[in-house]
Parts: structure tokens; sequence; C-alpha cells
């Protein structure tokens, strides 16, 4: 008798699997090697993307949008969040569940929340997005890149990154739209990602930078100046 997943997925389904492995391997090592986690990370964030051209070039399956939202559950949700304190708790030898000192407790819960933030907004994707050409919400696979990308670059005191996890834990819940990425910013986008996993130090760490920088410029003007004619935001009515 054969596997009952043969016949019913497909090669970018195997895709979205590695990107769970992977994600569940930045989670285990983030523990004893940060610098390897992020990484792992970031390779896991340029699998989430293939996937989709996979899809697009073999055919997709019935599972696939289940297995993706299962997968970035992983990859994109308790891998940086498990990163955001592995950092925290390296750099100020803590130990949450021992202590009660604040920043040991905020190290603990901003992580946490940052999980629940995560997977709430997968959960809307999933109902609500996967047919349309934008998004609500900063997406989660940017928010875990910007992290791994963030301690890629030595940004590793726990106080920013936290913050930037705090952030994030709001702008993935936000109502904010978010345009797919046009083929030619994406493919830049994807060059400069697999630099960063391949040659994190070249350059003094200039792709880690580039990452982080264009990362940043759509999570700050996406919503404002990109496809702006195509997506005009919401303008309030005079009774709101």
């Amino acid at each position: 008798m054969r596997p009952r997943f043969v016949g019913r997925t497909g090669l970018a389904d195997a895709v979205t699997v590695a990107n769970a492995i992977l994600g569940f391997l930045a989670i285990v090592v983030a523990t004893t090697d940060t610098w390897t986690a992020a990484r792992l990370l970031l390779l896991a964030a340029i699998l989430d993307g293939l996937d989709g051209v996979v899809a697009r070039w073999r055919g997709g399956t019935a599972v696939g949008p289940y297995l993706d939202s299962l997968a970035d559950v992983v990859s994109f949700a308790i891998a940086p969040a498990v990163l955001v304190y592995a950092v925290a708790a390296e750099e100020w030898g803590i130990a949450p569940l021992e202590s009660a000192e604040p920043r040991a407790v905020v190290a603990f819960l901003l992580p946490a929340l940052f999980v629940g933030a995560a997977i709430t907004r997968l959960a809307l994707y999933t109902a609500y997005d996967t047919d349309e050409e934008y998004t609500e919400g900063v997406q989660t696979t940017l928010a875990a890149t910007l992290i791994g990308a963030a301690v890629l670059t030595g940004i590793t005191r726990p106080d920013i990154l936290l913050v930037i996890t705090a952030a994030f834990v709001y702008l993935m819940l936000s109502p904010l739209r978010y345009p797919d990425l046009l083929a030619r910013d994406a493919l830049v986008m994807g060059v400069v990602h697999a630099l960063a996993v391949l040659v994190p130090l070249a350059l003094q760490r200039a792709f880690p930078w580039a990452l982080l920088f264009l990362g940043l410029g759509y999570l700050v003007f996406g919503p404002w100046l990109y496809w702006r004619e195509s997506f005009p935001l919401p303008i309030p009515s005079e009774e709101s």
C-alpha cells in the first residue's frame, strides 16, 4: 500500500516541507549558535519564495496552502522568536524561567507575543488574503527575514532586537496593505538574500546590510508608495 501523500502532494509541497525542516534546525541551533541559526532562517525564507515559483511551474496542489501556513509557523513564527530570545539570553546571561529580573521577563514575553501574532496573521492570510494581490499586515516572512538579517549584520543588542520584535507584534496584525512584489524587484531581493546567506561576511557584511535596508524600505514605504496607483489607500469617510 503506497503512502498517503503519494499523488496528493507535489514538488512545490516538498520545497515547503524543506522550509519547515530548516525552520526547525534554526530553532535547535539558536540555543548554541545564533549566527548559524540566522543563516538557516534566511535560507528557509528563500525556500518560502521558491515554493511559489515551483507551484507556478509544475502546478500546485490542494494541500499546498495548508502546508505553507504550517511550515511558516515553524520557520517564521517560532524560529525568529527563539532566535531573539537566544540572543538576549546569551548577551544578558539570563534564564527567564529562573529569574524575575525585568529584562529577563521581557526577553521571554515579547518573543512569545511574536509567536502569537505571527500565527494569528498566518491564519488570517490563509482565510482571507491568498487570492488577493496584496495582504494586510506585515508578512511573517518579511519580519523573520529582517530579524535574521539584523543578526547577520552584527546587530545583537537585545534591547534593539526586542524593540524590533515588539514592533512586529503590532505590524503583523495591522490593517496596512502590502502589495506583492513585482517580478523584477523580487528577483533583485532574492539575489541579495541568497548572497546574504552564502557569503554573509563578504565586503564587510555588505549583503546582510543590503538585505536589511531593502527589507526596511519595503516595510516602511510599501503600503504608501509601492503600486500606489493600483492600490490606493482607503480614504476615511466623513462619518468615521
